[in-house]
């Protein structure tokens, strides 16, 4: 997967956060699925961040980007900005 159709597939995710954030705020809270879903959808939206900025780095350094790989939840999830 190339960097523009990495960045084609977070646009649903990233609305679906919205949404499920938007909701939390206006409501009195999330139901317990909904909570769920959006823990899901933070966890993949931080993968996908992830592996742009490993195809973002590799680039830079004259790497090839395609060897960026998905990490780990809990690995990709460990970083800090």
């Amino acid at each position: 997967m190339d960097e523009q159709e990495i960045i084609d597939n977070i646009g649903g995710p990233i609305s679906e956060e919205r949404t499920l954030r938007d909701r939390s705020t206006r409501n009195m809270g999330l139901r317990d699925d909904e909570k769920s879903c959006l823990r899901t959808v933070e966890v993949q939206l931080d993968r996908c961040w992830d592996l742009l900025r490993q195809r973002r780095a590799l680039s830079e350094f004259g790497d090839d980007p395609n060897a960026a790989r998905v990490r780990p939840a809990d690995e990709a999830e460990g970083y800090q900005s």
